[in-house]
């Protein structure tokens, strides 16, 4: 064994001085900076958004080779076709030069020499270095089992956690019309759907666009009653991670829901619904209140007005919670799943870290967050906004006509989103202004070990389809909750894994972040 080690180790020192002789190394061997004096060409795999096809001629990868003589060759696939590409990719190590993955992929993939290691290179990558720095939780999404840097993840959300997604809206012109006040606990909330079928009879008052995820009625209810946000999430009292049913309050939820559907409060079909039957029952009256992205507030109430509902006019009202219940929302995570990465097999290994440096530094992210001053920002009061003729959704011009804040392509939605709400109308900020009490920094993601992956694998999709079906026989009546029936479900669910599941989520998290 000893024999075998000292070989190895001679054949690399020889290797080394090779390399060395030829002025030269193994990773420096394009032996170039980035300059427009000294072109090179990266390969990107990207896809095409609904908002506008990738283009080869956007104006701000022309500036980008400009200044820095990197041309950027994309390599297109369909949205629906890119997971199964990206896949492909990793497991032939066939990836383009730069490739957008999941985190997880960089860290596991990283290491079998698919995915560059940035650590190599941050000697002359101040900008990475300073953002690994910066963002703590990045750094660690970003490393893999050997130590080694693997992708650059996208930022979502401003450092402070200050920026969120997701408001309760209601009808304004019906309640100003009846003389309806806001609701602000859960029995308020009960009395207020009450009110609006009486004055509606033919509505369902409460509708929800799914029911887990983001908006999902099992998801905002959970949060509701529990302070758990999901099945598992960081219980922000604790700041340990809890399993919502475990709660105390968790078969209040199911009976409130269950009166609520009794009562023909919540849309019947709420388990059911698609996004455009969700929209349609909106846009009509057929249902007056639900729980969504912030987003699109404005555009629903001009699709209702174009359509001929002329007085139709959506607004918040506040979030509310149970009675001994954290009343609170997430912000948006400050770090996203996904991270850019650079393919070990990349020529100019050098030269692409640079162009990764320059990217995330201030001019190069600023190009594919903001886009170019004068065309499609402009500075006011020292801060940039998007041209107001983009309107209420800059996001579409921007990305159908620059390339700017899309997929796969910018590295910081967080500031994006942040020049966008700069712009908002009155109304909106007024919006923003009012939830802004009830916004917390969003929990930061877990690195798992391979083990842990395995478990989650195993044991958590048959657990989520359990607890969605058996909530949703609660819900709608199909069975009875009682003592005897809701300790059943909790044993069922410990049968598919949930303390199982649980403890490792505060293993993970507890290992990621203890230094």
């Amino acid at each position: 064994m000893k024999r075998t080690r000292f070989r190895t180790v001679l054949t690399i020192l020889l290797l080394g001085a090779i390399l060395v002789t030829g002025c030269t190394s193994g990773k420096n061997k394009d032996n170039g900076t980035l300059s427009p004096d000294n072109p090179v060409k990266f390969s990107w795999l990207v896809y095409d958004r609904v908002e506008g096809k990738v283009r080869d001629d956007w104006e701000i990868f022309k500036e980008i080779e400009a200044k820095t003589g990197v041309k950027v060759e994309f390599q297109i696939v369909s949205q629906e076709g890119l997971e199964e590409k990206r896949q492909i990719m990793i497991a032939t190590n066939t990836a383009t030069d730069f490739i957008q993955v999941p985190t997880q992929d960089g860290r596991e993939h990283g290491p079998e020499k698919v995915f560059l290691n940035i650590k190599d290179y941050l000697d002359k990558a101040p900008n990475l270095k300073a953002f690994y720095d910066k963002y703590p939780e990045a750094k660690a999404l970003a490393t893999g089992t050997d130590g080694g840097l693997y992708t650059v993840p996208v930022l979502e959300g401003d450092a402070e956690g200050k920026g969120f997604n997701f408001i309760w809206y209601a009808r304004k012109d019906i309640m100003d019309k009846h003389g309806i006040k806001s609701p602000t606990t859960v029995d308020e909330f009960y009395q207020y759907l009450k009110t609006l079928k009486q004055n509606y009879p033919d509505s369902y008052p409460l509708i929800s666009n799914t029911i887990v995820g983001d908006t999902g009625l099992y998801t905002t209810f959970g949060r509701v009653f529990t302070g758990i946000s999901g099945f598992y999430n960081i219980d922000p009292t604790t700041e340990q991670y809890a399993f919502a049913p475990y709660h105390s309050n968790y078969k209040d939820m199911l009976v409130f829901l269950n009166k609520l559907y009794s009562e023909k409060l919540l849309d019947p079909e709420y388990s059911l619904l698609t996004q455009a039957q969700w929209e349609e029952r909106i846009l009509t009256g057929k249902s007056l209140v639900t729980y969504f992205w912030k987003a699109d507030l404005e555009s629903l109430v001009a699709k209702a007005r174009g359509a001929g509902t002329a007085d139709y006019e959506l607004d918040a009202i506040p979030s509310f919670a149970a009675e001994g219940i954290k009343n609170y929302q997430f912000s948006r995570p400050v770090v996203g799943t996904v991270g850019r990465a650079i393919s070990a097999k990349v020529k100019n290994k050098e030269r692409a870290v640079q162009f990764l440096d320059y990217l995330v530094g201030e001019e190069g992210s600023n190009y594919l967050s903001l886009g170019i001053e004068g065309k499609t920002y402009t500075i006011e009061d020292g801060k940039p906004v998007y041209n107001k003729e983009f309107g209420a959704s800059p996001f579409n011009t921007l990305r159908k006509d620059w390339g700017v804040w899309y997929d796969l392509i910018t590295l910081n939605n967080a500031k994006s989103r942040e020049v966008w709400e700069r712009g908002l109308s009155e109304k909106s900020k007024d919006i923003n202004a009012r939830y802004e009490q009830y916004i917390i920094p969003a929990p930061k993601q877990i690195v798992k070990t391979e083990e842990e992956l395995e478990l989650e694998k195993s044991k958590l999709n048959n657990l989520n389809k359990y607890l969605e079906q058996k909530i949703t026989e609660f819900v709608t009546g199909k069975t009875p909750i009682n003592d005897t029936t809701y300790q059943q479900f909790i044993d069922q669910a410990k049968k598919f894994g949930s303390d199982e599941l649980l403890n490792m989520y505060n293993t993970a998290y507890t290992r990621t972040y203890s230094k």
